[in-house]
């Protein structure tokens, strides 16, 4: 995604109250199951549904299950992450020196210490910088450099910032998170800097700046003085990255400028699963868009700072004892939208800077927060109140559905101003766990299964080399081993030639984002699409978990389908079938063929697939973090020149549901970005579109063309671009958060300043129960078409450089 200028599964369970605030936080790790707090169920429920072996044979047995007891083996008390413990053998195929170059690094193997006595900073960097990695403001972007930086439990003392470079994944024990702690006359803007300020700039574009990842760690700044500059994490970054299972334990002090998560640029994002205790800020935030869920923050000054946005979706936030919950600047924040918050013992829920009087100077959401001690729900840094909070003679209220800005409905075109109640969203029982909220599921990690659980794709045979054709190997690997092993997936770029099928049951597990490719004849033809990889037969059931992997293609590919997803929850165990910080990426990238060398701007040859990924009707899914990118850039060439390659849609969805979409986008393909045609039960928030920077010349569907057997939309006119959003012929669809956006006509950007890029963006056709909040696009004269009619025009909804619709809900 570029902007205008520039082409155990961890949660936190444990609320700290103040007393227990310099206590060091409990982790809840989970083996994939239900989880969560307030009431959540804690239990191993999720574990029977896998049948893992109950041996230590090897497991390059090819025995496979046939060998398998009933029950996974636990790791003990002291066992280490079994991260740690696995062989690793992960390689980078294109890198300049792949049979030397290590994905996985160990910080104890470059010096670190992890005692909290010495100081580890440079022992860590060297850990990152190691072998010519991509960074150092030389080198803006690559895929041939990943790294996983692997911290055993322990406390690190840091005088200095942690530098991750590009493709990197910083990660923690997650049976022992460890501790970065910062010594009190730590220098750097924050523990872990993700885009450096430097004399030169910074060393990555922020809206380019992809493919980063934190996990399983507790920084502490408390050594650092309270008015000493402390920031967790600087955090300027965009998709394919997120924070996931961290805390940040700042001074209690209420003086203390100290502040958990810095981000002021760039183009997200997910985070989720984190803990704030103390601190001026949690998160400060300011980024074109973001998905945030499972936050809780406690004894903070104010527990999120929006500096600026085109658009934020928060799900499931705790705040407990902060003085303001949330801090808009109006003039700056495009739209910030909050379903399933519990505030307790806070002044102020939400306080804007500046009143709006009577403008949509800010949308802003509120959907199912439940306010304890709180007297102001809404209000205005002047002191004035727009919404009242909790009443003396009452200990607690629910806002059910409030906004501010423009609501719709159905074919009137004709907005009207709200500050008050809104109309509240349909939510499918099926989208929401027991307590009435959405559902919540984080990255599973397997942290309380023993090493001996998982097995090796290149232990059985698969080499992950870019060359060798992989499909053998592969699909022997899960046709033994999925019912009964977590399927390790090393490091690799994996060729298949013909469809390999992940059964349903399966846990894969990527190091570095391992690729799994659809290269050859049998994708090239799109008359006759094929899937390069299926999750589960149609029809079929079972707890099947994917993360930290990326399906692409090698090209030409016009007739793949990169990822049909068949695969069904298991009954009770909502959100049982998902993949988290897994993406699908095309192009642009070492391996593919599909670069700037034979898919300049001027090329009409190159063609990626024909569908990104498909959600057939028996399925369930639960996606977080997802990022479907047609390349318009190759991240590989110095300077990140521009390509043209061509695939026709984004994604399909025709499920029955529940699927949850939670900090997805796809952007750049030729048809549409999302199609939700004959579906029911979804939830969507926040999603992210970029329309094709070559349309309208060829205008869609070209070069493809309309194929019903695959529930095509049929472009807006003859020179139409690609449609953002399409929900078709479907029931109960809620879409809470987008940015749609469309910046350039072949390749021109005249069109975004005076916001006429395309037509149309958005369809909704002979649907019911539809409902889409914190609704923004960008360079669309029409945000919303009903039924083949163009309704909603942008211009009447300006919002800063965006347009939004707080409420539009079908009739």
């Amino acid at each position: 995604m570029l902007s205008l200028s520039s082409p155990r599964s961890l949660l936190l369970s444990l609320l700290l109250t103040p007393t227990l605030i310099s206590l060091q936080p409990h982790f809840f790790v989970d083996a994939g199951v239900a989880h969560s707090i307030h009431g959540r169920d804690h239990s191993r429920r999720g574990l029977p549904l896998l049948k893992l072996i109950n041996s230590t044979t090897d497991s390059t047995s090819d025995e496979g299950c046939s060998a398998s007891g009933s029950s996974p083996i636990l790791a003990n008390s002291s066992s280490p992450f079994w991260m740690e413990s696995i062989k690793h053998q992960g390689i980078s195929p294109f890198n300049s020196d792949p049979t030397n170059y290590k994905v996985f690094r160990n910080v104890k193997d470059y010096g670190a210490v992890g005692d909290g006595v010495h100081d580890d900073t440079a022992a860590i960097n060297l850990a990152i910088t190691d072998q010519d990695r991509c960074g150092n403001g030389v080198c803006s972007s690559s895929t041939v450099s990943p790294a996983v930086v692997y911290f055993p439990q322990g406390t690190y003392l840091i005088s200095g910032s942690i530098i991750p470079y590009y493709y990197t994944q910083l990660i923690g024990d997650a049976r022992n998170p460890p501790t970065l702690l910062a010594t009190p006359n730590f220098n750097g803007f924050g523990l872990v800097d993700g885009n450096p300020y430097t004399a030169f700039g910074q060393f990555f574009t922020p809206t380019n700046n992809f493919h980063r990842s934190i996990r399983n760690f507790i920084f502490d700044m408390r050594q650092i003085p309270a008015e000493g500059s402390a920031t967790g994490i600087h955090w300027r970054v965009a998709q394919a990255t997120s924070l996931v299972n961290l805390v940040f334990q700042m001074s209690p002090d209420p003086d203390t400028v100290h502040q958990g998560v810095w981000m002021e640029d760039g183009s997200g994002g997910f985070m989720g699963d984190m803990v704030f205790n103390g601190g001026k800020f949690g998160i400060w935030a300011g980024n074109q868009q973001f998905t945030v869920r499972n936050v809780t923050v406690n004894n903070a000054q104010t527990a999120i700072f929006s500096l600026w946005n085109w658009g934020w979706t928060y799900q499931d936030i705790k705040i407990n004892n902060c003085q303001v919950g949330f801090s808009i600047s109006t003039g700056g924040t495009g739209a910030q939208a909050i379903v399933d918050a519990v505030v307790t013992n806070t002044p102020v829920f939400v306080q804007t800077d500046i009143p709006s009087n009577g403008t949509l100077a800010g949308s802003i959401v509120i959907n199912n927060a439940k306010l304890t001690k709180v007297p102001v729900a809404v209000g205005v840094s002047d002191g004035s109140m727009v919404l009242m909070g909790t009443p003396p003679a009452y200990p607690s209220v629910t806002i059910a559905s409030w906004g501010q800005g423009n609501v719709f409905e159905g074919t009137d075109p004709t907005g009207t101003y709200k500050q008050g109640t809104v109309p509240a969203p349909v939510k499918a029982s099926s989208l929401l766990d027991a307590n009435g909220r959405i559902v919540s599921r984080g990255h599973p990690q397997y942290a309380d299964l023993d090493v001996s659980n998982f097995v090796s794709a290149r232990d059985n045979g698969a080499t992950g080399d870019g060359v060798t054709d992989d499909t053998a190997a592969l699909q022997a690997l899960f046709d033994n081993f999925s019912s009964c092993k977590v399927i390790f997936l090393d490091a690799g770029f994996y060729i298949v030639s013909s469809t390999l099928t992940i059964p349903a049951g399966t846990r894969l597990v990527g190091e570095a984002w391992s690729v799994i490719a659809g290269k050859g004849e049998a994708f090239q033809d799109q008359e006759n699409p094929q899937a390069v990889v299926k999750v589960g037969e149609e029809g079929s059931q079972g707890q099947t978990e994917i993360t930290d992997i990326v399906f692409t293609t090698v090209g030409p590919a016009a007739g793949a389908i990169v990822v049909e997803w068949n695969v069904k929850e298991p009954d009770g165990l909502k959100a049982g079938a998902g993949m988290w910080d897994t993406h699908i990426r095309l192009a642009g990238s070492a391996g593919t063929d599909l670069q700037i060398a034979n898919c300049p701007t001027s090329g009409t040859d190159c063609f990626a697939a024909f569908m990104s990924l498909h959600i057939t009707s028996q399925a369930t899914g639960y996606f977080e973090g997802t990022w479907v990118w047609l390349a318009d850039h190759d991240l590989d060439a110095p300077d990140q020149d521009q390509i043209t390659v061509y695939a026709g849609r984004g994604i399909l969805s025709e499920s029955q549901g529940p699927v949850w979409m939670i900090g997805t986008a796809s952007e750049h393909h030729i048809l549409y970005q999302y199609n939700v045609v004959g579906a029911q039960d979804h939830y969507m928030g926040l999603i992210q579109t970029e329309t094709p920077y070559f349309q309208p010349a060829p205008a869609a569907p070209a070069p493809f063309s309309v194929n019903s057997d695959f529930s095509d939309p049929s472009p807006y006119a003859s020179s139409a671009s690609a449609w953002a959003l399409v929900i078709k012929d479907s029931d109960n669809i809620l879409v809470f958060g987008a940015g749609l956006y469309s910046f350039f006509e072949n390749y021109a950007q005249d069109c975004s300043g005076t916001l006429n890029c395309q037509e149309q963006i958005t369809s909704i056709e002979s649907s019911t129960n539809v409902g889409l909040y914190s609704f923004s696009t960008i360079a669309s004269t029409y945000q919303i078409s009903v039924d083949g009619a163009e309704v909603i025009g942008e211009a009447a909804n300006t919002n800063g450089f965006p347009s939004t619709i707080t409420v539009w809900k079908s009739t």
